[in-house]
C-alpha cells in the first residue's frame, strides 16, 4: 500500500497534524514515526508527521474455544471482538469506556476499566505480543521471553516499536447482560465509603458532580455491575441471552459553538442527572453496551466540545490522599470548571512498571473544552496531584510538562534510558514523547 497524506487528529480534535500515513507492510524509510490504531487517545500520543496505521492489519488468526485465548493482528478492535465472541459466551477481561480501541492501542496504553481493583490492567490478560523493532526484526515478547521488552511496551505509548499481533485471554460469560445496582450518594465522603464497601463487586464506577456546593460536594451516582448468569435472566431475555451490541449509531451532526458549554449548562445537566436517580438504591438488568459503553451509541460525540477541541484530565491519587482529592474538587468548583463526564474509580494494588498509569488509589477523569484559561487551571491541578503523590494518564494527556512526568512516574528515567539502548536513532516518536523529552 502506498503512503498517503492525511490530516490527523485524535479524539480530542486537537492538535491537527498533516501526516504521511503508511499501512500494511510499508514503513517509512527513516524515523521518526509512530504506530496509530483507532486514534482514541485524547491528545498527541498517536500524532506525528509520519504514521504507520494498523487499520489494515485486523485479522483474527486463532482462537482456542477451550481456553478462550484469541490471537489476532493488532488493528483488530474491541468492538469487532465483542461482535464475534459474545455470541460464543466470551467477553473482554478488561475494557475502557469505548469499544472502538485497537488491540495494539489497548496494550500500548495498557488500558484499564471499571474492574481494575480486582482484575488489573489489559496487559495482565495478554499472554504475548509480537513486536517489530526499529531494525524490522519481529520479537515474541511475554512474561517468559523478552520480558523486559514486554513490560516496556505495556503502557509504553508505542515508543518501543510496532505491535503486530496480540494473544489475549478472554473471559467466559453466560449472558450478555449485567446485574446493575445504582446507589445515590449525597457527597464525596459517602461516595468513597460506598465504593470501598462494595469492592467485592467486579465492576464499579461513580459519576461525580464536581460543581455541587457545600455539603453536597462530590455527590454521585455509583454504578456497580456483575455479569448475569443464565438462570438469572427473565424469560423474555432467554432467546437473546448472548446478543451482542448494536452496530447502529446516531451521529452528532456538527460541532457545538463554544458558548454552549459553560458552568450553567454543566450545573443544569449535573442537577438533572443526579435527581433522575430518585431511589437511593436501584437494581436492574441491563445489556453490557449501556453499562460499559454509554457514549458509543453517539458517533462523533466529541463534537460536543466545539471546534477548538477538548482534553480529558485523568489522575490517580494514593488511597491515603483523600484530602488531596477534596482539594482538587474544591479547586474545580472554585473555577467553575465542572465537566459533564466526571467519573471516579478505584484502582487496586499495581506493580510499578515504567510508564504504566494505574496504582492503588482513586482515579478521577474529567473532560474540559480547550480555552485560553485552561492551561493555567490544569497547572494548578498538576501541582495538587504532585503534592499528593499522584500522576496523570499519558493516554489522555495533551499538555503535561516533562518535569511532571519525571516527578510522578518513578521509572520514567529508566524507560528513557532503555528505549535509547534499544533504538539509538529514536525511530519511534510521537508529538507527545517529544514534548515530554523522552528521547536522549
Amino acid at each position: 500500500m502506498s503512503p498517503f497524506k492525511q490530516s490527523i487528529s485524535n479524539w480530542g480534535n486537537y492538535p491537527l497534524t498533516e501526516s504521511l500515513v503508511y499501512q500494511g507492510k510499508e514503513r517509512p524509510a527513516s524515523g521518526p514515526y509512530i504506530a496509530r490504531g483507532m486514534g482514541r487517545c485524547y491528545g498527541d500520543s498517536a500524532s506525528q508527521a509520519q504514521i504507520w496505521s494498523s487499520r489494515a492489519n485486523r485479522c483474527m488468526l486463532d482462537f482456542d474455544s477451550n481456553t478462550g485465548v484469541l490471537t489476532a493482528e493488532a488493528g483488530l478492535t474491541l468492538d469487532e471482538i465483542l461482535q464475534t465472541f459474545v455470541p460464543r459466551a466470551w467477553f473482554l477481561p478488561v475494557t475502557p469506556g469505548t469499544k472502538f480501541v485497537s488491540l495494539g492501542g489497548a496494550f500500548a496504553s495498557d488500558i484499564h476499566g471499571k474492574n481494575h481493583h480486582g482484575n488489573g490492567c489489559f496487559s495482565d490478560h495478554v499472554l504475548w505480543i509480537d513486536l517489530e523493532n526499529a531494525e524490522g526484526e519481529v520479537l515474541r515478547c511475554s512474561r517468559e521471553k523478552n520480558q523486559e521488552l514486554f513490560e516496556l511496551t505495556a503502557g509504553g505509548m508505542g515508543l518501543t516499536g510496532i505491535i503486530l499481533r496480540v494473544a489475549l485471554q478472554l473471559h467466559p460469560i453466560e449472558t450478555a447482560y449485567i446485574k446493575q445496582r445504582s446507589i445515590r450518594c449525597r457527597n464525596l465522603q459517602e461516595t468513597l465509603e460506598q465504593i470501598l464497601a462494595h469492592q467485592h463487586w467486579t465492576h464499579s464506577v461513580a459519576w461525580i458532580d464536581c460543581l455541587a456546593p457545600g455539603k453536597a460536594m462530590g455527590r454521585s451516582i455509583l454504578l456497580l455491575g456483575e455479569h448475569a448468569k443464565a438462570n438469572e435472566l427473565p424469560e423474555k431475555y432467554q432467546n437473546q441471552a448472548l446478543k451482542p451490541h448494536s452496530t447502529q449509531q446516531k451521529n452528532f451532526p456538527f460541532f457545538l459553538p463554544g458558548f454552549a458549554l459553560n458552568s450553567f449548562s454543566v450545573k443544569t445537566f449535573n442537577f438533572l442527572y443526579y435527581h433522575k436517580h430518585l431511589p437511593k438504591q436501584k437494581e436492574q438488568l441491563v445489556h453490557y453496551e449501556p453499562f460499559f459503553y454509554p457514549l458509543d451509541a453517539i458517533g462523533h460525540w466529541n463534537r460536543i466540545y466545539g471546534k477548538r477541541g477538548f482534553t480529558q484530565y485523568q489522575f490517580v491519587l494514593p488511597p491515603d490522599q483523600v484530602d488531596g482529592l477534596i482539594k482538587i474538587i474544591e479547586t474545580i468548583r472554585a473555577h467553575g470548571m465542572g465537566s459533564f463526564l466526571t467519573v471516579l474509580k478505584l484502582f487496586g494494588p499495581q506493580k510499578e512498571n515504567y510508564l504504566r498509569f494505574p496504582k492503588e488509589g482513586f482515579t478521577l477523569a474529567m473532560d474540559f473544552p480547550l480555552s485560553p484559561k485552561l492551561e493555567g487551571f490544569l497547572s494548578q491541578l498538576d501541582a495538587l496531584v504532585l503534592k499528593h503523590g499522584g500522576r496523570v494518564y499519558l493516554t489522555k494527556d495533551l499538555r503535561m510538562p516533562p518535569e511532571m512526568l519525571m516527578a510522578s512516574y518513578p521509572q520514567a528515567e529508566q524507560f528513557r534510558q532503555k528505549i535509547k539502548e534499544m533504538d539509538s536513532k529514536a525511530t519511534f516518536q510521537s508529538l507527545q514523547s517529544q514534548r515530554l523529552d523522552l528521547h536522549l
